[in-house]
């Protein structure tokens, strides 16, 4: 099997409008939760949430005021991540539009991102909106392969929040098969009414800074964030420099709740140990883990539960998700090149807000920045709702 080798990273978050930025606030264990400011909601000043310190307007303006007037949050959040990523993969125009070349990204709230507008819109309430033909869940993914004329193979995913995951996993094995040669894979989500009314409605929203894997959680912060990897297979590199590699991908379907994964943790533990198989790993192999860590009372509970059965001594881990807020359809790609960091520097960085570890388990997350520390091996879970479940092994490039 080929090595799928990461050649460039692009993403924006709470925490930074680049990879570099937001590697600057893991250092710091700095976080970017808060009230909002530019999301309009009743909610906004009550919750606390992940958002991007920039106006419609503002990402306009960074992503090259594109004079296309139907780009959403979404897709603009999409595009400047986009941008990022294949500028460091050295990818000239004529890459992006070769059909060995293909895209796949994903989003859950996709173009839907402006409930008011669709609301009058699919009601016919007033004139339609500029943004009437932008609703799909694929609006972003089209915009991009539009501006960046992208002939290849071209996807966009939603399994809830493995989507990203699940990109990534996709593209791994279609350049496995020999169908690519490189794959852009990542996603997209900002915040949205339709999310956050809906995440509301199960009672999972914390009006306080979320603390995964705290004992007193009282649930997670919603977050936006565009977050894209650009994968190509080890022959094609060349002399590019390669950031690190995915060597290992698993999914598998809790099969038990549309919202909770079993208290047996089946989904991630198969999803696991699929993982490890492809990777050719033992579990005692793995150096440090990207945890799913929303701060929910069932998901760090299982998801410690999981921890506890696979390793017999349970390596580093933390939940990135207690820096950005839940960023859905991006956090498997976002949390993804946090841990590629984590590689790359030999760092481990503080899981935010854990006052009082979890009595059933004696293991504890990360709680201080660490340099200097031997990382080989390590891996990012992501557990969507209807029990997706995805886990990602990435290796360092030593």
């Amino acid at each position: 099997m080929e090595k799928v080798c990461i050649t460039g990273i692009g993403a924006i978050s709470a925490i930074g409008f680049s990879v570099n930025e937001q590697i600057d606030a893991l250092r710091a264990g700095r976080n970017g939760l808060g009230h909002a400011k530019h999301f309009q909601s009743v909610y906004a000043q009550q919750l606390h949430f992940g958002e991007i310190d920039l106006s419609d307007e503002a990402l306009r303006e960074r992503v090259g005021n594109l004079e296309a007037p139907d780009l959403t949050r979404t897709s603009l959040i999409a595009i400047h991540a986009f941008q990022e990523a294949v500028n460091q993969a050295q990818l000239d125009q004529e890459t992006l539009s070769s059909r060995r070349t293909g895209f796949i990204s994903s989003s859950t709230v996709g173009g839907m991102c402006y409930t008011d507008h669709l609301y009058n819109d699919a009601n016919n309430k007033e004139t339609a909106s500029q943004f009437v033909k932008s609703y799909e869940g694929s609006d972003h993914t089209l915009q991009i392969v539009r501006l960046f004329n992208i002939k290849g193979f071209t996807d966009t995913i939603n399994t809830a929040c493995s989507s990203s995951a699940n990109a990534i996993l996709l593209g791994c094995q279609l350049i496995n098969a020999g169908k690519l040669d490189r794959v852009i894979v990542g996603g997209a989500d900002c915040l949205a009414k339709y999310t956050v009314n809906g995440f509301n409605s199960l009672r999972i929203l914390s009006e306080n800074q979320c603390a995964p894997f705290d004992a007193n959680r009282d649930g997670l912060n919603l977050g936006e964030a565009g977050a894209y990897l650009v994968l190509e297979k080890a022959s094609i590199v060349g002399d590019k420099p390669i950031l690190g590699y995915v060597s290992g991908w698993g999914n598998a379907n809790d099969a038990f709740h549309p919202s909770a994964t079993s208290d047996e943790a089946r989904g991630p533990l198969l999803a696991m140990n699929a993982a490890l198989n492809v990777a050719g790993l033992q579990a005692n192999e793995i150096d440090y883990i990207n945890a799913h860590g929303t701060g929910t009372q069932n998901n760090d509970q299982t998801e410690s539960f999981a921890f506890q059965q696979l390793f017999d001594k349970v390596p580093p881990y933390n939940s990135t998700k207690s820096y950005t807020g839940h960023t859905l359809a991006a956090a498997g790609a976002l949390e993804a090149i946090f841990t590629l960091s984590s590689l790359m520097h030999q760092e481990l960085y503080p899981s935010l807000q854990v006052k009082e570890t979890i009595s059933d388990f004696e293991f504890q997350p990360i709680k201080s920045f660490q340099k200097g520390v031997a990382l080989k091996h390590a891996q990012s879970n992501s557990f969507g709702f209807g029990g997706n479940c995805t886990s990602l092994i990435l290796s360092a490039c030593l």
